[in-house]
């Protein structure tokens, strides 16, 4: 980490081989089963939802993949959605402004009132709790479901992201797009953490400092992440290590078609890079269901 100078936004990238961070991979706030803040009292879940969101530039983010999901909706004629581990319902939320139908789901019950109470509920935006491998309501309901920002990975159980891509696959109409985004968990060596994020933030509590990093240990990662508040006095400290699952491309392709996809594509970011196991920071999944099949 650089000493000195503004602290107030340092993007570290990958400290050991000087590549640029991917500033959010792996920590969304909202991963179906298994999700980072599980069993958390009220106080510790909100000061961890509240230092995820400070991490993020949500602008940037949202401007970054927008493109992306505009082209792949308009390609199915895309009017309803389901984003079946929403988090803190940042994207449900561009959806809906898009003039879309949107349900954001989470099995986090204090998550979904978060969502609630920032973006509020009516007739094309509507909250629900629940897991990434449950139903929904009714099946072929809408005709796009997304699953974003490492949220499948981060499934309590290996076979459950299997469970959860037929879920979302029941979940759209014949012709309609599932879309899957994970952390490459192939392109970090094994070893030590590699520090991605380090910023200063004011968070309700106070000044705080907020550091994220990644380490891959075989086929599964960790995210580590640290809060320290800070002032005078001695300074609190928080922290939480989340675990997910390395998922192959071609493991992820088999699944979907097992699931129903007639047409799966693959993709190494959010502007249709050619996927690299080796290099790319994202594997995004883009399927598209069976048009004979409900």
């Amino acid at each position: 980490m650089r000493g000195g100078g503004d602290w107030g936004a340092i993007d570290v990238g990958d400290s050991r081989r000087g590549r640029g961070g991917n500033s959010w991979v792996g920590m969304r706030a909202g991963a179906g089963e298994g999700v980072w803040y599980e069993g958390m009292s009220g106080q510790v879940f909100e000061e961890m939802a509240e230092a995820y969101e400070a991490m993020i530039d949500w602008p940037k983010r949202l401007a970054n993949e927008e493109g992306f999901y505009r082209r792949v909706f308009e390609g199915v004629g895309a009017k309803s959605v389901v984003d079946v581990a929403c988090g803190t319902g940042r994207h449900a939320k561009m959806l809906q402004e898009w003039g879309m139908r949107v349900e954001g789901a989470d099995v986090s019950v204090e998550m979904i009132d978060r969502c609630r109470r920032r973006f509020g509920e009516n007739e094309r935006l509507r909250w629900v709790v629940r897991g990434f491998e449950e139903a929904v309501e009714r099946i072929g309901e809408f005709d796009a479901a997304v699953c974003v920002g490492n949220s499948l990975a981060l499934a309590k159980k290996r076979e459950g992201v299997g469970r959860a891509l037929g879920r979302m696959m029941e979940a759209v109409r014949a012709g309609g797009v599932v879309v899957v985004h994970v952390l490459n968990l192939w392109r970090l060596e094994e070893g030590e953490i590699v520090w991605q994020k380090c910023r200063r933030a004011e968070l309700s509590g106070g000044e705080s400092l907020i550091i994220k990093g990644v380490h891959r240990c075989g086929g599964q990662g960790y995210v580590e992440m640290v809060v320290g508040r800070l002032g005078e006095g001695v300074a609190t400290m928080k922290s939480d290590c989340a675990r997910f699952w390395g998922i192959e491309a071609e493991e992820m392709e088999r699944m979907m078609r097992a699931a129903g996809a007639e047409k799966v594509e693959v993709y190494g970011g959010y502007q249709f890079q050619e996927y690299k196991r080796e290099e790319s920071q994202d594997l995004i999944v883009v399927a598209e269901k069976d048009r004979e099949r409900r």
